[in-house]
């Protein structure tokens, strides 16, 4: 419950300091905003969620740890009264979709204008949604995401998670691919063969539509999928 009539809570999720500071800059221009707490990564952001319960928490969705969109399909699974928007350096319609089904009542740019984060902020407040640059009301809200659904070009292998078009034997093979292992050695970890290793491999490279392991890696870093550990190489070649 908020301690003044009309003022809208906030908590604010990135893993760039700098950035942080710039939102808070940015919604300290509205009297009825107030940034109440900060996270660094998913964990502490979804901790301090649940305990402090803001109207609005603005998460970014590629974090160490827990992702934007799974803190998001968290929140909403345990009904909690927070609603979220989603930010990304990396706009693209297809994030736009998994943020939707995660359950985000907004997704933005990080180069959105000052004004246009603010007024997400009021719209969402009181229930209703941003996307695209765009107010919607519940049920048009609802009827975008039908839409989308019924033209979405990848079908999710793994039911009730929205966040890849990836099974989850296939994200192993990927985080393998992350940390620059050869086919040869993500059989060895996997105990799998090395022709399963390849026929995954290629399902990624097919349902991402990209044409190599280290295109595959860079389109999933970009949404947030994989993380990069900074003791991790970069040599995704075989």
């Amino acid at each position: 419950m908020n301690n003044i009539i009309g003022e809208i809570t906030v908590i604010i999720v990135d893993d760039h300091p700098l950035f942080r500071q710039g939102v808070i800059d940015v919604l300290s221009m509205s009297e009825d905003i107030k940034v109440i707490a900060e996270a660094s990564n998913g964990e502490e952001g979804l901790t301090l969620i649940r305990s402090l319960q803001p109207d609005i928490a603005i998460v970014d969705i590629n974090l160490p740890g827990l992702n934007g969109q799974q803190i998001t399909q968290q929140g909403v699974q345990e009904k909690l009264l927070t609603r979220f928007i989603l930010l990304t350096a990396y706009d693209d319609r297809e994030q736009v979709m998994h943020s939707a089904w995660a359950g985000a009542a907004g997704y933005c740019s990080k180069d959105i204008e000052p004004i246009k984060l603010i007024q997400a902020i009021h719209e969402i407040s009181l229930g209703n949604y941003f996307l695209e640059e765009k107010i919607l009301t519940k049920i048009e809200f609802e009827e975008w995401k039908k839409s989308r659904m019924e033209n979405a070009h990848h079908l999710y292998s793994e039911p009730g998670s929205p966040f890849h078009p990836l099974s989850s034997r296939e994200m192993e093979v990927l985080s393998c691919v992350v940390d620059g292992k050869s086919n040869k050695e993500i059989a060895n970890v996997l105990g799998i063969s090395h022709q399963t290793v390849k026929n995954h491999v290629t399902s990624i490279l097919r349902k991402f539509a990209v044409d190599d392991r280290t295109q595959a890696v860079v389109y999933a870093l970009r949404r947030g999928w994989v993380q990069l550990a900074d003791d991790k190489n970069n040599d995704w070649q075989e």
